[in-house]
Formats: structure tokens, C-alpha cells, sequence
């Protein structure tokens, strides 16, 4: 029987658990590894190569939409599958233009995920049945989002400003240089006429990027 590797991604440790001891149960699944942000979960999916990443979207210094990005610009062939709490319909649709495959809503993890998984090993999607109708009727609607005003660069400053980073964790962090980061931070309030960060900051979370 062929095992399947699962990295597990949610900034939560008693979701991490309860999706760890489900997978479990199931003879051919793995869990490889476990991430508590989206920068770790790119540096684990790098590293460990797993089939499919349950990612979740909302987590500290990077979001899930971003993050999966990055982890499939490395890893192109693994199946990632969102995992949110109900009535993100703007970030559902993000995740999947990221490059996601499905998106089960937490409330309905437990028995929908080991179906998920599976669905998506076979080459097709797979949405919990009460976004489906939702995504379908999205008409593209989100230009004014962060997802499309901001660069995937401007929106990792974003969300590390807005979780109280200072400029030089914020440099260290994406190894830029502090200049670099001023600059990106003074685009930011440009782009988006502020002049505070506390501006940028309720903006994040308005736009889903950080729950600061």
C-alpha cells in the first residue's frame, strides 16, 4: 500500500492535533510534518516533499494564500487543500487561484477531510458542498482586494507590519536589506494613501491577511 505524506498547517496546535489523530487512523496516511505559519509551512513542504498540505488560511507571518504560492512555486506537484473557518468566500477563491486544489471549512474537517485528500490524489477538486455554489458564482469581483492591489512581496511586509514587526525584523525576516524594507513599507502607505501603521494595520485585517 502506497503511504501518502501530509503536512499539516494551522497556526492552532488543539487543530492540529485533532486532524493529526484523524490521518492517523487511515493505514496509508502520514503525517510528515506540522507547521504553525506559513513560513515555516514553506520551508517543511520544501524540505519534506509531502503529496498534499492541509493549509489553513488565516496564520502569523505569512497567510495561506501566500504561502501556498510559494510552496507550489517549489514543489509544483503537491495537492494543497485550504482549510478555514465558514464565510471566507473572498479567500476561498484567493486559495484557489493560488494554486489549490480544495478547501474544507473547519467545521466540517473531520468528515469531509479523508475524502478530500483522496479526491484530490486522483487529479480532481474537491469543496465542501456549501462553497461550491459560492465559488461558482463568483464573478471576479475582487479587484480592489489586496490579492490584486498588493505585490506578493508587499503584501508579506504587510502582514509582518501589521503583527507589530519592527523595520529590521521585518528585513531580517524576508533577508532584504532595512533600506529595502523602508522602501517597501513607504509603498505601502502610497498604494494604499495612509499615512500610519495602524492604517495598515486595520487595513490587514480587513483584507484577511493577519487577525493581529
Amino acid at each position: 500500500m502506497e503511504t501518502v505524506k501530509v503536512l499539516l498547517v494551522d497556526d492552532h496546535e488543539i487543530i492540529r492535533t485533532g486532524l493529526r489523530t484523524l490521518l492517523q487512523r487511515e493505514p496509508d496516511f502520514t503525517v510528515v510534518g506540522e507547521a504553525s505559519d506559513g513560513r515555516m509551512a514553506v520551508q517543511l513542504a520544501h524540505e519534506l516533499s509531502p503529496d498534499v498540505v492541509v493549509m489553513d488560511l488565516t496564520m502569523p507571518h505569512l497567510n495561506g494564500i501566500d504561502a501556498t504560492r510559494q510552496a507550489l512555486a517549489v514543489k509544483p506537484g503537491m495537492r494543497v487543500i485550504g482549510l478555514s473557518a465558514s464565510g471566507d468566500d473572498r479567500m476561498v477563491v484567493e486559495m484557489l487561484r493560488a494554486g489549490a486544489v480544495g478547501h474544507v471549512n473547519k467545521t466540517a474537517a473531520a468528515p469531509e477531510l479523508i475524502n478530500a485528500i483522496r479526491t484530490v490524489l486522483k487529479g480532481s477538486f474537491y469543496f465542501s458542498p456549501d462553497i461550491v455554489a459560492r465559488i461558482a458564482a463568483d464573478n471576479g469581483g475582487h479587484a480592489h482586494s489586496a490579492f490584486d492591489r498588493l505585490s506578493p512581496r508587499e503584501r508579506e511586509v504587510l502582514q509582518l507590519i501589521s503583527e507589530g514587526k519592527a523595520t529590521k525584523e521585518v528585513a531580517s525576516m524576508l533577508r532584504v536589506s532595512i533600506k529595502t524594507a523602508e522602501t517597501h513599507r513607504r509603498n505601502l502607505m502610497d498604494k494604499l494613501h495612509v499615512d500610519s501603521v495602524a492604517e495598515l494595520t486595520k487595513y490587514a485585517i480587513r483584507e484577511g491577511l493577519t487577525s493581529a
